[in-house]
């Protein structure tokens, strides 16, 4: 259990919140949102005693543990993997370091034999005998193989340092866990592993994450932080989504009854309950709205971009046609070969690999951006194409400012090109910051408003959530649920996936699997599982 009493937190003038109190209890997991710059890892780090909050004070439950998800990846570059893990529970290290130095000492006394007696009982309290092994079912939930579970930590790749991090926050099975960004860097699998782990913890939880499918899966109650207040709901991300915008639209229809208002929010929540009760997450034990009182339910102050893809012309029925293509990394790597598919008119196609490189060497290829190894491509004639790049560094290192940027892409007044960024919540002076000095959110809304003058046919999206907040995201993903030509793109967040592609690709160095199906039928089909595993060789 988590209390906090009386906080605030300030930076200079500027008062992100003030007067928080809260109370996080046991068997719940909370998801934290916020706009960026909310206050929302700042909260995790007031909490974790990282940072001195201005005023109030913050308690854990009698003699509970706090563990937390370390964001530094190089703070443990003299330790190996396995004594990282083990580091996360600080209280059983101790006594194994204190065990083992009263064992190596050569002039071992009755006392130190007291000690060690102590340390033994204490340890096998702790059950410290199994420590090496539940560390080691950790590392392995997590992707990292046996073979590095003693090698030093700086050896491993930034990725895998990530999930060592993760297991370490984990490990020991914690009273109290602050996770931020956790699913940072895993792969789909490996976030598909982290829900099920936590849908089965029985402690305390807060995690800030901007992957709603996540958040769904195991939140029990969302903490919104919201133009200076943090306020505590009870259910998931979707829940207070889709609560949050039935409200703001109530509250625009003034001449709805309380009485007919009241109902609609009573059958919402019946209908989500029922949702959420066939749902195998934790929010379906939790029994989370049954006590929820419908005065809770609040419009929300967030604002969202306007993103909207127009075509401006329909596509014919010839769309992309790939034979033979073959792509091999610059370390000589093979991402896929012998790639044949054809698009066709309505598609909305994700590529999927273990390896990122591949999907971002295939849309590159497309591109016109990189030769390929092998194969050819063809587009259709009637095909305009808009490409968002992974990378977008190359666009952001001249001077100019929003406006003057913009209008390289297009053509128009600057009122024009104003309007277009002031749907991607750019107002006011904001239009004239130089495009150098802009946040990697703020780069990712340029290259959206970019993408919306050309009015492409096609879209071409090499990861698109990155660097957004949830509300652009969310704006990003409804527009493209309804957007009337085809998407091709990757994505490591599930719900944009699920809820936009109709068709799946997966690329592999042996061959590719081809589907036209949901994200979530896919992932769930015994036959494909065990087709993937032939295919990466596990």
């Amino acid at each position: 259990m988590i209390t906090v009493s009386n906080l605030s937190i300030q930076f200079g003038k500027q008062v992100l919140y003030k007067d928080v109190n809260l109370k996080f209890t046991n068997g719940n997991i909370y998801g934290v949102i916020g706009a960026n710059g909310a206050g929302k890892s700042t909260l995790l780090k007031a909490i974790s005693g990282e940072l001195d909050p201005a005023t109030g004070s913050i308690t854990l439950g009698p003699g509970e543990r706090l563990s937390v998800l370390s964001q530094d990846h190089n703070k443990y570059n003299a330790y190996n993997v396995m004594d990282t893990v083990m580091m996360g529970h600080s209280v059983l290290w101790d006594i194994m370091q204190e065990k083992n130095a009263l064992y190596a000492k050569e002039d071992f006394s009755d006392e130190d034999g007291v000690r060690a007696a102590e340390l033994e009982e204490k340890f096998a309290e702790l059950d410290g005998w199994n420590a090496e092994s539940d560390a080691a079912i950790l590392l392995s939930g997590l992707g990292i193989k046996e073979a590095l579970h003693y090698k030093q930590m700086s050896e491993l790749s930034g990725k895998e340092k990530v999930r060592v991090m993760l297991a370490q926050a984990l490990y020991g099975n914690p009273d109290n866990l602050l996770l931020d960004e956790p699913t940072n860097d895993l792969d789909l699998d490996t976030v598909q592993w982290l829900e099920d782990y936590l849908a089965d913890f029985e402690h305390t939880v807060l995690v800030v994450s901007h992957d709603r499918h996540f958040l769904d899966a195991v939140s029990t109650h969302t903490v919104d932080i919201d133009y200076g207040k943090i306020n505590l709901f009870a259910g998931n991300y979707s829940f207070w989504y889709q609560s949050s915008q039935l409200a703001l639209k109530q509250a625009q229809n003034q001449r709805a009854k309380a009485e007919e208002k009241r109902k609609e929010l009573e059958e919402f929540i019946r209908r989500f309950s029922a949702n959420v009760a066939k749902s195998k997450q934790t929010t379906s034990r939790k029994k989370m709205l049954e006590k929820l009182n419908i005065e809770e339910i609040q419009p929300s102050t967030r604002k969202y971009p306007g993103i909207i893809f127009q075509m401006e012309r329909e596509p014919g029925n010839q769309i992309l046609h790939v034979e033979d293509l073959k792509a091999v990394d610059d370390d000589g790597t093979v991402l896929f070969d012998n790639l044949t598919f054809t698009v066709e008119k309505g598609e909305k196609v994700v590529f999927l690999s273990h390896n990122p490189r591949a999907m971002t060497a295939l849309f590159e290829i497309i591109n016109g951006k990189r030769e390929p190894q092998g194969g050819k491509f063809d587009w259709g004639i009637t095909i305009t194409t808009a490409y968002l790049p992974l990378d977008n560094t190359e666009f952001f290192t001249s001077n100019l400012n929003l406006v003057e940027w913009l209008s390289q892409f297009g053509e128009g007044n600057d009122v024009f090109f104003k309007g277009y960024l002031g749907r991607m919540l750019f107002s006011g002076e904001d239009v004239l910051k130089k495009v150098s000095v802009l946040s990697g959110g703020e780069k990712m809304r340029c290259m959206i408003a970019r993408m919306q003058l050309k009015n492409a046919n096609c879209l071409i999206l090499d990861t698109p959530t990155n660097h957004l907040d949830l509300e652009s995201i969310q704006a990003f993903n409804n527009n493209l649920r309804v957007f009337k030509g085809n998407i091709l793109f990757a994505s490591h967040d599930h719900e944009f996936i699920n809820t936009v592609a109709n068709r799946i690709i997966e690329l592999t160095p042996n061959g590719h699997i081809d589907k036209l199906m949901s994200y979530d039928d896919y992932i769930a089909s015994p036959d494909i599982k065990e087709l993937r595993s032939k295919l990466y060789g596990e």
